[in-house]
């Protein structure tokens, strides 16, 4: 069942369409969608408002309305779309500064304007970038003046003319046999002025608050991403649509991880006798640790390949591989035993080469050897 019209604007049945206009016009503000995106509750009470105005402000529908209720208006009677209630909307606030019945040349003042786009730098930890969040950000931004409405004024308020351009938002200046049009300095082409401008928001119609934001940040995100909300950035004027909130991301290094594309490059550090012999090792990566088999007689450098194990590619194209990139670790402190292990190992090292390829190093550069070390001499 409907409510009844009255008390869906607040107003008393004997109120003045002047009462009834400046009720719609703080419920259409308040409940505006472009102030409550998403909110479905909110769409619903500004077409409910809408549709009451409708009927209250046409003075033949409203004689009908307080006889005979809703029944009154007939069953062909539909409210106005989407459309016309926001051209309606904008109308009657258009309608509100046009003092005295004049109507200027529409000065820029007059329509809705669009709010102001914003920027947000967000700083996030390599594994986060990685993985993808949900971050919740604080900012400041420009919210409409409760205490006002919107209008920049005080309750009852009227604008008037701008005493200097006349209402036009335009001066004429007359340089020799031109005369040029400049935006009126005293207004800034509004064509009108605040006599009694709101205490909170001082005239302008919007305050700065701070403001919470939720931001999903899509796994493989990294430094120079830009993510754009819309409808997050400062309130539009006069019932203009919200600027878009820009969220610049920046991805701090990771100690030992790096990103080359979607891949991750990590430097596994291996004993010389996992490098000799060959060895099965843990190696970290961003899904936890993972075991990675050591080919025998790996050297510096050597590349290995975790598959899989990168980074998820932002546009949905699969995930990258961790790249594993050997070092070779020797110690710096040795016991006596392996002091004794590794010199045995050298003297069969040096068996198995004969005079060993330094020592044939050291005799070519003494000028006993030429030609390369690895070879013996032919006589």
């Amino acid at each position: 069942m409907k409510r009844d019209y009255y008390e869906v604007l607040g107003v008393q049945r004997d109120s003045s369409p002047e009462e009834i206009k400046k009720a719609y016009r703080k419920i259409a503000l308040q409940y505006h969608p472009d102030r409550n995106q998403g909110d479905k509750e909110a769409e619903e009470r500004f077409k409910e408002a809408a549709e009451a105005y409708e009927v209250l402000s046409n003075p033949e529908k409203r004689r009908r309305y307080d006889t005979l209720g809703h029944e009154g208006l007939g069953a062909g009677f539909q409210a106005s779309d989407s459309d016309d209630i926001f051209n309606a909307f904008n109308d009657l606030f258009e309608n509100f500064f046009h003092f005295n019945g004049a109507r200027p040349n529409r000065p820029r003042g007059f329509v809705p304007e669009r709010g102001s786009d914003l920027r947000y730098d967000l700083s996030l930890k390599f594994e986060q970038a990685a993985k993808g969040l949900v971050a919740e950000i604080e900012l400041t931004r420009l919210e409409m003046c409760d205490a006002c409405g919107g209008t920049g004024m005080e309750d009852g308020a009227q604008p008037i003319a701008c005493p200097l351009c006349g209402g036009s938002g335009q001066v004429i200046q007359s340089q020799g046999f031109f005369r040029v049009a400049t935006t009126c300095p005293r207004c800034s082409g509004r064509g009108m002025i605040i006599s009694n401008p709101c205490k909170r928001c001082h005239g302008e119609a919007r305050v700065k608050e701070r403001r919470k934001v939720r931001v999903q940040v899509p796994p493989g995100a990294e430094t120079g991403f830009k993510l754009r909300l819309r409808g997050e950035g400062d309130v539009g004027l006069r019932g203009g649509p919200r600027g878009d909130l820009y969220i610049f991301l920046h991805v701090e290094p990771h100690k030992f991880f790096e990103r080359h594309g979607n891949d991750i490059v990590f430097k596994q550090p291996v004993s010389i006798v996992q490098a000799a012999l060959g060895a099965e090792v843990e190696v970290p990566t961003l899904d936890g640790p993972q075991r990675l088999r050591i080919p025998a007689g790996a050297q510096p450098g050597d590349v290995l390949r975790l598959k899989g194990h990168g980074v998820q590619d932002p546009r949905g194209y699969g995930k990258g591989d961790q790249i594993v990139i050997l070092s070779i670790f020797v110690p710096k402190k040795l016991t006596d035993r392996q002091k004794e292990l590794l010199e045995e190992f050298d003297a069969i090292e040096q068996q198995k080469d004969g005079d060993g390829f330094l020592k044939k190093i050291f005799r070519f550069l003494d000028g006993k050897e030429s030609g390369n070390p690895h070879h013996e001499d032919r006589h």
